[in-house]
């Protein structure tokens, strides 16, 4: 089952987000998922779908809802027509969207609030990090999390495990960068797993793109899985 909503945020315009609901009464663990730059389109809709499938409340949230329209999304490789809303986003504008998101997962009766994680891709990875930095989170994951170096320093304050994908032939992400999110992590004393594809390009989860890695696809959504069950569902 899925749904729109609309998502109260503080100091800004509301937020409208995709929901997608397990059969069955609950309560359920739940998932908060953070679209790449081009919005909460087809593929997010879709794996929203699919990760409810798997037992979990899913809610999608329009991060661009201060500067785009309710329901914007963008072609892939157009990334142009989302440059814009791209650079307004600010580390404090979203952890407001995700407080906001968590709040409306928390207060659902058909959740279990101590169960609740994020996953993310892209733009989005770097918004899983930052919502288990501030809220109680279960459990992260953060697949080629672009920009993730410039907000490390919320490592210390990590609730839940973080799993991290990378692709070994992304060049949108330097070595470097992956480095400083990887020794953040550890140096805070956080739990985590950090998860190198060597031939795997940036985006290789998202099959319709051209970067669609099938294999690392296959390979990083059984991990996701058996993640999400260790940590949520038990």
């Amino acid at each position: 089952m899925s749904r729109i909503t609309t998502l109260s945020v503080k100091n800004a315009p509301d937020m409208n987000a995709y929901v997608a609901i397990p059969w069955g009464t609950g309560p359920f663990p739940a998932i908060m998922l953070f679209q790449e730059a081009y919005g909460v389109n087809n593929h997010i809709r879709k794996l929203a779908d699919k990760i409810a499938g798997e037992g979990y409340v899913v809610v999608a949230p329009e991060l661009f809802h201060r500067t785009a329209p309710a329901g914007f999304e963008a072609p892939y490789g157009d990334f142009s027509a989302v440059m814009a809303h791209f650079q307004a986003l600010t580390t404090e504008h979203l952890v407001d969207d995700v407080q906001a998101t968590y709040d409306w997962l928390a207060a659902q009766a058909n959740v279990q609030k101590n169960k609740i994680g994020a996953i993310g891709f892209c733009l989005g990875g770097r918004v899983a990090f930052i919502a288990n930095s501030a809220v109680p989170l279960a459990a992260s994951i953060a697949f080629y999390g672009g920009g993730m170096h410039t907000v490390a320093d919320r490592a210390a304050t990590l609730h839940g495990p973080q799993l991290l994908f990378w692709g070994g032939k992304d060049q949108h992400i330097k070595p470097e960068h992956v480095q400083a999110v990887v020794d953040a992590i550890k140096q805070a004393g956080k739990d985590y797993v950090n998860v190198e594809f060597s031939y795997a390009d940036h985006a290789f989860f998202c099959d319709e793109r051209p970067s669609y890695h099938p294999q690392a696809a296959l390979e990083s959504w059984g991990m996701t899985k058996a993640f999400l069950k260790n940590k949520l569902a038990h």
